[in-house]
């Protein structure tokens, strides 16, 4: 990587699109942003492309926004990708170590990592990531990096990271249509993973909830990184949807109302406190306490709580989840949420923020932006780690070579 680099992320949501430019440096960890930009979205249901035209037209307002803010012509971007297509599968690859003296080389883990990858898909799916947990040289399991050791036998167990080939070739065609080259598709959770968990929680077992518009990403990780990971078909546009019906006033009403006002424990709010709302047809405004409100909102979490406990029975973990959950999102911020979570699910909870932001970070510091950050420091992570690819390739015994020229010089 050079010294400063720019690296753009691009979250589709359902109910909205954001782009936002990230400058990194070789220095320190963080990141630093020059660009926001964010336009409505109504083309997508669920996480899925619906409108073509729509989609394209959203992400085209959203980084026109950017470029404008940071000054950056944006050409190409990491992009999260959602759904309820989403999957994920464990497998494991093994190869025999190709050098004659037993080193364990860059090609040999690329070699077994194509060897995982090759599983028996439907023709309708699509690899998204081949994430490794661990490799295993001649039985000893629990290695991170086997490159440099020496064995004979290779193995790895990753997971495999799956979706619809039509939505993922939809979502390929929106950004097309808006001028875009994609670097890298990113699973959401994953992506919001890396903007909000330190490094003690990816250590422990924890879990990452993205509650976005139109769905709720899950993905839980363990010592070895990524365990399992699904999508739920709920999010904030159902709680908007919930308000608007019992409270017969108009979706854009509705939408205010939540943001302003939500809470998922009607205990927390007093009787006496009401608001002004417009009825459907803005001809009639009444008042209704924040005691109604929080009572409408508070099934709905409640439901999308209990499905997000069914998706961590289904993952068959079975140790301890020490790291609790960590709740992001656009639709993380209610009041009470914390609280609501922890008795749901019987675990710490904690809303996870953004970390390790500079630059504009009075604008992005929200968990509405945690996808967008986290893809920006996934580019990162995965830059310097091509790097450090890209000069490992000189083996021990080439290392071992120059030093007995440099005695053989120096005597």
């Amino acid at each position: 990587m050079p010294k400063s680099d720019v690296i753009v992320g691009l979250d589709i949501g359902t109910s909205k699109v954001a782009a936002i430019v990230g400058e990194i440096h070789n220095e320190g960890d963080g990141i630093r942003i020059i660009g926001v930009g964010e336009a409505p979205s109504s083309g997508l249901r669920k996480g899925v492309v619906v409108d073509m035209d729509g989609t394209a037209k959203a992400i085209s307002e959203a980084v026109a926004t950017a470029e404008q803010m940071s000054g950056v012509k944006i050409e190409s971007c990491l992009v999260g990708i959602t759904g309820t297509h989403i999957s994920s599968i464990i497998n494991r690859g093994v190869v025999a170590v190709a050098d004659q003296d037993g080193e364990i080389t860059v090609e040999d883990a690329k070699r077994v990592l194509g060897a995982a990858k090759v599983i028996a898909l439907p023709p309708d799916r699509r690899i998204i990531h081949v994430l490794p947990r661990e490799y295993i040289v001649d039985g000893y399991d629990g290695i991170v990096d086997p490159v440099g050791m020496t064995g004979s036998r290779l193995e790895v167990e990753t997971n495999i990271v799956t979706g619809a080939a039509a939505a993922i070739q939809n979502t390929l065609k929106a950004l097309e249509r808006a001028n875009l080259h994609v670097q890298e598709l990113v699973l959401n959770p994953l992506a919001s993973a890396e903007a909000v968990l330190f490094p003690a929680e990816r250590e422990l077992a924890s879990i990452v909830v993205d509650i976005g518009g139109g769905t709720t990403g899950i993905a839980l990780f363990d010592s070895n990184g990524l365990f399992y990971t699904s999508v739920i078909p709920i999010g904030g546009d159902h709680v908007t949807s919930d308000l608007a019906v019992g409270l017969r006033t108009p979706l854009s009403q509705a939408e205010k109302i939540k943001k302003e006002y939500g809470c998922v424990l009607a205990d927390l709010m007093p009787d006496d406190d009401y608001i002004n709302i417009t009825s459907v047809g803005g001809q009639n405004s009444r008042s209704v306490s924040q005691k109604t409100i929080a009572s409408i909102i508070q099934p709905r979490m409640e439901e999308i709580l209990s499905l997000v406990k069914e998706e961590i029975k289904k993952s068959s973990f079975k140790g301890l989840i020490p790291g609790g959950v960590i709740l992001t999102g656009g639709c993380s911020l209610f009041q009470g949420l914390e609280q609501l979570a922890a008795e749901e699910l019987g675990m710490p909870v904690r809303i996870g923020y953004p970390y390790d932001v500079g630059g504009l970070s009075d604008i992005v510091n929200s968990t509405a932006y945690a996808t967008c950050i986290g893809l920006i420091k996934y580019g990162k992570k995965h830059a310097v780690a091509k790097e450090a690819v890209a000069t490992s390739n000189i083996s021990v015994k080439e290392w071992l070579e120059k030093i007995k020229i440099w005695f053989k010089d120096l005597f």
